[in-house]
């Protein structure tokens, strides 16, 4: 389930919101993305995968919020820890060569 979106690594570029199957997101009036209906987040991964700024953590095995902090989920490095595990770097999909779900953005296009 998602949890934390940090306004300090967060571009505002969108991708977040458009990629996430659910519409889990609206925009603050800075352009930073807030999780607006997290219950309805499918815990797809997909908005943590496509960041370019490791700015998302999507809580593994949560059947609700976890309550987990901005601060906590930098000091245990979990910004962008799915990605990392697919073999995706920060920044770039470096490991699209192996994961299907790129295929879902191309789609998209």
């Amino acid at each position: 389930m998602i949890e934390v979106v940090s306004g300090d690594r967060c571009i505002r570029c969108d991708i977040c919101e458009r990629i996430c199957p659910a519409f889990v997101f609206d925009r603050d009036a800075t352009g930073l993305p807030i999780i607006a209906r997290q219950d309805d987040c499918q815990t797809c991964y997909l908005c943590e995968i496509y960041c370019p700024t490791d700015a998302l953590y999507v809580a593994e095995q949560a059947n609700g919020p976890t309550g987990m902090t901005e601060a906590e989920v930098e000091r245990r490095g979990l910004f962008g820890a799915y990605a990392r595990a697919l073999g995706w770097s920060r920044g770039r999909a470096g490991g699209t060569d192996r994961d299907p779900t790129h295929l879902l953005r191309a789609a998209q296009n």
